[in-house]
């Protein structure tokens, strides 16, 4: 972005599209009925005047009211508006959904090779900047363009693709039940401390082959590295130490996991690429989990109408899993894009170096992405919107996210769990009290804390099958002589044997489905509500996780 001297004029290259032979821009107005303007300081036709501050991406702004925000900019600058990532680092963001879709398919024009950022080159990014974790280049798909991206991106995917959906839809399940079986008898809980924020890392460390106890200083490493906080330097450095450990270890000793399957690739990735890769999974896959399971809770606690629909059978979890995404993404903002030469996007005068910021929860809230008579964002039941998954919560073009599918397995295992064992769950405080983390990339809240009264019974636990991949080796309780042992008959002995073994008699009917709401039972747990046996391991380590 080009910040001419006060009282000089913006002179775009020669042979510019926005500019007349004359040097003039065109009379024409972009989509968005507000003519062309021009960077910070630019005083091309039309444009804004010397000394017009830009405005922040960062803070309260966009933490608070961020549809508020995105409407502001769209309304005064159109589809693409300057705005300013920390005091000094200027931007774009892509607003508009049609212009988010020509940045992210157009690779020759927009690289995301963030080396080509005129700012850090100029050095206008401080060593300690709040910005270096989420933009420096690194040698993962996220940063690389062509053959390269394609070959990483392979390995990623292909070892994304072993894991079996089956068993991780069980292993949700199961860390779930757990931790809802850890709190306390007094009703109250905060779905975002106690859930939300808990369940992936039990799911992501054993999927990447981590040990358990390195959950606790996972999630906080990770969350300071999302919001761009004080910490986010530190915490890159103590992440990326941790991950090059695991990855020592993983060359040596294989095992089930996702760690090992992306080092015996045939991409043949070195190992600071894996461990960069590494860091892409447990960053962008368990935040993005995080913010979707707690921001489609809080659809469910405060939109009375949407939770009728729901629980009237004409929704379902995944339609709430929708709405989210076309709402609230648990990305609304992501870096980005930089522009390899001169051009023009949605009526901007985009200079060589210039980053472009992917404005994805704008880009789902403009008009010409929900069609003629929507007001902004997704409304419930809106023709346009109802079963669409056309939104850009994924991101668009070659470097769509790659991890979506088992991450909509995780949300959806985890929303329908609590549901199924909290059928009375309601908000605790009022919903504008409900506070937002101040980051410009994630939406995310900072607490959601609830009410319930009633527990069910977790379900049966489903047979056990073969599979390419497995959850760790639970303890299973010594078989008497002559009884079968192991797979689905050893599940089915447990279950039968429930009095014996002191999880109480089993109730009359069979344990409710995920289709079926149950009937609220006492205040206290419902006897024989306890986990199964095969499930202690779940049990000790939620306990572990809430400090008992």
């Amino acid at each position: 972005m080009t910040v001419p001297e006060p009282g000089t004029t913006a002179v775009p290259p020669p042979g510019c599209p926005a500019h007349a032979a004359g040097g003039s821009v065109p009379p024409a107005t972009d989509r968005g009925g507000v003519p062309p303007t021009a960077a910070h300081g630019g005083t091309l036709p039309g444009g804004l005047p010397v000394g017009v501050p830009l405005t922040p991406l960062y803070g309260s702004a966009v933490a608070d009211d961020p549809h508020g925000l995105y409407a502001r900019l769209r309304a005064q600058y159109g589809p693409v508006a300057p705005i300013e990532l920390e005091p000094g680092v200027e931007s774009w963001l892509v607003l508009g959904y049609p212009e988010l879709l020509e940045l992210t398919r157009n690779e020759a024009l927009f690289s995301k090779d963030s080396r080509r950022w005129r700012v850090p080159a100029e050095g206008r990014l401080a060593a300690d900047s709040r910005l270096q974790p989420m933009t420096s280049w690194r040698p993962t798909l996220l940063n690389l363009d062509g053959a390269e991206h394609q070959r990483l991106r392979a390995a990623v995917a292909d070892t994304l693709a072993r894991v079996d959906h089956r068993q991780l839809r069980e292993t949700t399940e199961a860390a779930a039940d757990a931790l809802i079986d850890s709190w306390g008898p007094d009703g109250t809980a905060d779905l975002v401390a106690q859930y939300a924020r808990r369940l992936p890392l039990l799911v992501f460390t054993q999927l990447l082959g981590l040990p358990d106890e390195a959950g606790a200083h996972l999630i906080r490493l990770i969350s300071h590295i999302a919001d761009s906080g004080p910490e986010s330097v530190r915490a890159n450095q103590e992440f990326q130490t941790l991950l090059v450990d695991l990855v020592r270890q993983r060359r040596t000793t294989p095992g089930a996991d996702l760690t090992s399957w992306l080092l015996a690739h045939p991409a043949a990735l070195t190992d600071e690429e894996a461990v960069h890769h590494l860091v892409v999974l447990m960053i962008a896959g368990n935040e993005t989990t995080i913010c979707w399971t707690g921001n489609t809770l809080r659809l469910l606690l405060t939109d009375r109408r949407f939770r009728a629909t729901l629980t009237g059978g004409r929704l379902t979890v995944a339609d709430a899993l929708e709405e989210v995404l076309w709402r609230d993404p648990p990305t609304q903002n992501f870096p980005g894009r930089w522009a390899t030469s001169d051009t023009v996007l949605g009526g901007q005068f985009i200079a060589r170096g210039d980053m472009l910021v992917l404005g994805l929860a704008a880009a789902n809230a403009d008009p010409a992405a929900q069609g003629p008579g929507a007001h902004g964002h997704a409304s419930i039941g809106h023709a346009s919107i109802g079963g669409n998954r056309a939104h850009l919560a994924w991101g668009a073009g070659k470097h769509v996210c790659p991890a979506q599918h088992p991450a909509r397995i995780i949300v959806e295992t985890a929303v329908e769990t609590l549901l199924h064992r909290l059928p009375d769950l309601q908000l605790a405080v009022p919903p504008h009290e409900l506070a937002w983390r101040p980051s410009p990339w994630s939406r995310a809240l900072i607490s959601l804390p609830v009410l319930y009264s009633a527990f069910t019974p977790p379900r049966p636990p489903a047979p056990e099958r073969p599979s390419a991949w497995t959850p760790p080796q639970i303890p299973q309780t010594p078989q008497r002589p002559g009884t079968a042992s192991g797979g689905a008959s050893g599940a089915a002995s447990g279950a039968a044997s429930g009095t014996a073994s002191g999880t109480g008699p089993a109730p009359e009917d069979p344990s409710p489905s995920s289709s079926t709401p149950s009937d609220a039972t006492s205040t206290g747990r419902t006897p024989g509500s306890e986990e199964p046996a095969r499930r202690s391991w779940w049990n000790s380590l939620a306990g572990w996780w809430s400090g008992r």
